[in-house]
């Protein structure tokens, strides 16, 4: 599609497409964002009228299938990701899907499979593979700064929100919409990370519990993994705690880099060099680079770091944890 712009709608335009997402289908060159579609008729022209986007729909198959349209991001709930994107698949149009990829491996790889053999692109908006910090790991981590890799751990302990303690009934701690709670949602994206840092992981296991009993899926998890070249892995995730923090590290032979998968402060490189301090802030439009990606893909023909391809192993990697409490 080089030297053509590519239409874009999205499908379900709720909070995350407000600032983290929409706007970039505006922002990046030959984008534009042209369609938008939301089950409230109402809530969708009004998001309309405040982007700027020329067409909206209460219904999915009318976007979808609008010749005008030529690619499709997907924005609601994982548990609607899989019939989404197998009817934009049927369309023949680019697919961009939010994380994570759908509710189990079985859906990931049939979605997989139906964009392989329609010969249409999927992404999937794990969109650190692309932010400024991150590639920056990956170049130190590839160019031998700490030596050869060892090892890779992550702790993130997030307090419970008002709505956790109350009667919110938020997709994320809806057993139906995210089998794996705020893991789900939350852990995808680092262990994503680790499979673009340090290649797929493999030998993956855990344990996954409710503590707190504030709602029906887990909110403590750990986890431990294996990389190629004998790097292991660890992880523990608590959704309960009474205080947030987190800090995720990779160790080397030779030093050290000590980053956090959420939390937008400063990467810290330590190797016999001394030591280097990267402040990369995330963009304010934070899926920007992973958009731009796409529109370099899409018409250069480069490489993007989050495909269906990738999001098929991390699905995996979450399901090897989780296990039986997972759908599909």
């Amino acid at each position: 599609m080089a030297g053509s712009t590519i239409r874009w709608g999205i499908v379900g335009c709720g909070d995350v497409t407000e600032v983290k997402s929409g706007p970039a289908y505006q922002q990046t060159d030959g984008f534009s964002l042209d369609a938008v579609m939301r089950r409230s008729a109402d809530e969708a022209a009004d998001y309309a009228r405040r982007h700027g986007v020329p067409r909206w729909y209460a219904n999915a198959a009318e976007l979808i299938n609008d010749p005008w349209i030529d690619a499709v991001y997907i924005a609601t709930p994982p548990a609607s990701h899989c019939e989404l994107a197998l009817a934009v698949a049927a369309a023949g149009k680019i697919c961009c899907v939010e994380k994570p990829m759908a509710n189990s491996v079985a859906e990931c790889e049939r979605m997989n499979a139906a964009f392989t053999a329609a010969g249409c692109p999927l992404f999937v908006a794990y969109y650190r593979r692309s932010l400024p910090r991150f590639v920056q790991i990956a170049k130190w981590v590839a160019s031998g700064a700490i030596g050869e890799v060892r090892h890779v751990g992550w702790r993130l302990i997030k307090p419970p929100s008002e709505g956790d303690r109350g009667s919110d009934s938020a997709w994320r701690t809806d057993p139906a919409a995210a089998p794996g709670g705020y893991f789900d949602d939350l852990a995808s994206h680092g262990l994503d990370a680790f499979d673009y840092l340090l290649g797929p992981i493999e030998r993956l296991g855990g344990q996954a519990v409710n503590q707190a009993g504030l709602y029906a899926t887990v909110d403590a998890v750990v986890a431990t993994w294996q990389h190629p070249g004998l790097v292991t892995g660890c992880g523990s995730w608590h959704f309960g705690g009474a205080v947030h923090e987190e800090e995720a590290v990779i160790e080397g032979s030779l030093g050290r880099i000590r980053f956090a998968v959420f939390d937008d402060r400063p990467i810290v490189l330590d190797c016999p060099d001394g030591q280097d301090i990267c402040d990369l802030p995330d963009p304010p439009v934070v899926q920007l680079p992973h958009v731009q990606n796409m529109a370099r893909s899409l018409r250069e023909g480069a490489a993007h770091p989050s495909t269906g391809e990738s999001a098929v192993r991390t699905a995996r990697s979450m399901a090897a944890v989780i296990g039986p409490r997972r759908v599909g």
